[in-house]
């Protein structure tokens, strides 16, 4: 048990905040190294990945930005995520399909002229298979290279491994750029920002969704919150994610509640890290009703916000 708290810890590095850039931080939440698995990074650091949060989560004293310090350091992070399969995540695709048909119909009602579409981040790539499908020029990048491939097969179309940095765009070449479930990832968020406002033509479109930690259900789930996770380095609320989007080139156009729809067994399944007897005893009752494959809206506290390019 030392031996894996050490080795954990000599992975880690220390950040100043990623929004302000001070180094002046309350500590939330405290680690919780005594759980770290050094050797199962690769596990950890999937779509599907739901390992409850281990690290210490801090709130920045001069902007409000919480963010894990120390960290597992980038070169880890991006290590991890290139690496393993991930067939849970995949089994999921229709419920992921509905969810963004929905999205697009919000995005068309900002961009009704379609044009070329990124999605950064994006896994399985059910986003861009269903853009393609409803009229856009699509394009999308993602770390692991298991995913990439799989999307490549499964939707036909060319999905490039590797992040936003690898794909060498030109800029202002994008009528919309996304991100689902993608900032609270990366290692510099206002870095990838910044590269999304440069690669989007002048008045273009970012789509952005993230958990929100001030969300009502965030707030009374605490440490318990089901995105309390060691895959999130970030947790945005609205003013701090506001404030991100300004500091690189946007200006917020609205927000809302992310509504998602996945299979009723997948998510008592996820569920088992958070309410293990209760979400054990629901999934054996559901699977038992044959209900395990119906899908299931839910909300726990998603936030989807859409901005324009600035400048």
């Amino acid at each position: 048990m030392t031996e894996d708290i050490t080795k954990y810890q000599s992975l880690l590095e220390s950040v100043s905040c990623n929004l302000c850039g001070e180094d002046d931080y309350r500590v939330v939440y405290p680690p919780r190294y005594d759980q770290a698995k050094p050797d199962e990074i690769m596990h950890t650091f999937r779509s599907s990945g739901d390992e409850v949060l281990l690290d210490q989560l801090v709130q920045c004293n001069h902007c409000g930005l919480q963010y894990l310090n120390p960290r597992l350091r980038s070169d880890v992070v991006i290590q991890g995520y290139s690496e393993g399969s991930d067939e849970m995540f995949v089994s999921q695709v229709t419920g992921r399909e509905r969810t963004f048909a929905k999205s697009l119909d919000l995005i068309e009602k900002h961009r009704p002229g379609r044009g070329r579409i990124l999605d950064v981040g994006t896994a399985a790539g059910s986003f861009i298979a269903v853009a393609q499908k409803r009229g856009w020029q699509v394009s999308g990048c993602e770390p692991n290279r298991w995913m990439a491939e799989w999307g490549s097969q499964h939707y036909g179309l060319e999905i490039q491994p590797g992040t936003i940095f690898d794909m060498n765009l030109e800029p202002a070449s994008f009528d919309v750029v996304t991100l689902w479930d993608v900032l609270e990832h990366t290692p510099d968020p206002r870095t990838v920002l910044a590269e999304c406002q440069r690669v989007l033509k002048p008045g273009g479109l970012l789509v952005v969704n993230y958990p929100d930690i001030n969300s009502l259900i965030g707030r009374l789930m605490g440490r318990r919150w089901v995105f309390l996770l060691s895959i999130h380095l970030y947790y945005f609320n609205l003013e701090t994610i506001q404030a991100m989007l300004k500091k690189t080139g946007f200006s917020m156009l609205r927000s809302r509640r992310h509504w998602q729809s996945l299979e009723l067994g997948y998510i008592l399944f996820r569920m088992q890290a958070y309410l293990s007897g209760l979400a054990k005893f629901a999934g054996k009752l559901v699977k038992a009703l044959r209900l395990q494959h119906l899908q299931f809206p839910y909300w726990m506290g998603q936030v989807l916000v859409l901005a324009e390019k600035e400048y």
